[in-house]
């Protein structure tokens, strides 16, 4: 993989501002087409994760530090996990949904290749809309 193409985002938001909400409207504003979270640290007052195999979220109120967020981003669609950490330190995690309210901060960085393109479809491997990776010349 060469990196010269790679763009490099940074932002950060603010308290009561919405986690994906936010990361949503960057990508769009960005339009970007494949990209990747390479880092976030933060706070949350609330959390809202989709745990492995379970068809609704789950929603916590407190103090949470974000430990870790990793996903893939495009104006086509994204999938993102999220691990935070409570006041005792216990860690859990699950994918990102809507309602992940800021604390304090969130500290964003994002990666974006302009030669490739990312999709969410269906291809038969899964019953679930599935990451597509497409080449494209740099603009």
């Amino acid at each position: 993989m060469q990196l010269s193409n790679v763009k490099i985002h940074a932002f950060r938001l603010l308290p009561g501002q919405d986690l994906k909400k936010e990361i949503q409207a960057f990508v769009k504003k960005e339009n970007i087409q494949a990209g990747w979270i390479m880092t976030c640290v933060g706070s949350l007052t609330q959390a809202h994760l989709r745990f492995a195999n379970q068809p609704t979220g789950t929603k916590a109120n407190g103090h949470f530090e974000i430990v870790s967020l990793v996903g893939t981003i495009s104006v086509n669609g994204s999938h993102l996990h999220l691990s935070v950490s409570d006041s005792l330190g216990t860690t859990t995690g699950g994918h990102l949904l809507d309602d992940n309210i800021v604390y304090t901060t969130a500290e964003i960085v994002l990666g974006e290749d302009p030669a490739l393109v990312f999709t969410r479809e269906k291809d038969g491997t899964t019953e679930w809309e599935e990451l597509q990776v497409r080449h494209q010349q740099p603009k």
